[in-house]
């Protein structure tokens, strides 16, 4: 496996690659890899013929108030994950490396980032799809695969693919999780055992409300209420938001619809974290 830390590197690197005729396969993240991650790295194997993993913690995604200086960042075992799961290059530029010193043009997404996530972390997905847009363009990948764990995220990167014309095909993983149901998160490392107690009320919330939806005695309105009452009841867990939405638009619509997603923001101590889960009528 390769180590590479510049664009000009990666760019000579993928260029022989792509001139032996070999398919890309690209899985960015912000380290601090866990199963979750490496699904997706075993995916692209699958589906691609070279396989680069992107390691970068991008600061334009983190509010002031957010965890950036304390987010973990442990690149040795991150790359000897990525080679035990058969990645083929990794690529861990600095900020000043992806940034530069004088960084005037950024995306924004517009009116898919002003709900949820976007609402609650405002210019979250602005950095997001920007850092992603670059990686894009340095890696030139046939596939990008991401996890069904950041619902919204994995949203706005495929309508940006969609409206900017990346010849990207997007691949969307399941959510990997503990056997408590509790979604594996880099973040998990910051809850005690006692909030980890606490956070798998998220995942069987979502549960109890999944069995539910086909149920025609059970309203959209229902059981939205119902979800985030019994979050709201849970000691030690701060509600940011809890809803059931339209899964392209990620609108709240009034009638239920064949497939829909249950969307969950939570704070447990100081972890904030989220959930989701697709729900459909036919039980």
């Amino acid at each position: 496996m390769q180590n590479v830390t510049t664009i000009s590197e990666v760019r000579q690197i993928l260029h022989e690659v792509r001139r032996s005729g070999k398919s890309i396969g690209c899985v960015p993240t912000m380290g601090a890899l866990h199963e979750g991650h490496l699904s997706l790295i075993k995916a692209a194997v699958e589906q691609s013929d070279y396989v680069v993993v992107t390691i970068f913690v991008n600061p334009t995604q983190f509010a002031p108030h957010e965890d950036l200086s304390k987010y973990p960042r442990p690149l040795e075992r991150d790359l000897k994950l990525c080679t035990e799961a058969g990645a083929s290059l990794v690529f861990h530029p600095s900020a000043e490396e992806m940034y530069g010193q004088e960084t005037q043009i950024s995306v924004s997404v517009g009116s898919l980032a002003d709900c949820w996530e976007g609402a609650s972390r405002p210019g979250h997905f602005d950095g997001v799809a920007t850092v992603v847009t670059k990686l894009f363009n340095v890696v030139q990948p046939d596939l990008a695969f991401f996890g069904a764990k950041d619902y919204q995220q994995q949203s706005i990167i495929r309508a940006m693919c969609r409206d900017l014309d990346f010849p990207v095909k997007i691949v969307t993983c399941p959510t990997i999780r503990e056997e408590s149901g509790l979604a594996l998160s880099s973040r998990n490392v910051y809850l005690s055992d006692q909030e980890r107690e606490i956070a798998i009320h998220i995942s069987q919330a979502l549960l109890r409300a999944k069995e539910r939806y086909p149920d025609a005695d059970w309203s959209l309105e229902q059981l939205r209420k119902t979800l985030r009452q019994e979050l709201n009841e849970t000691a030690g867990l701060e509600l940011d938001y809890a809803t059931i939405v339209d899964p392209v638009t990620l609108q709240e619509v009034p009638e239920k619809q064949e497939i829909m997603v249950a969307l969950i923001a939570a704070r447990v101590g100081t972890t904030r974290l989220i959930d989701n889960l697709e729900m459909s009528l036919r039980s």
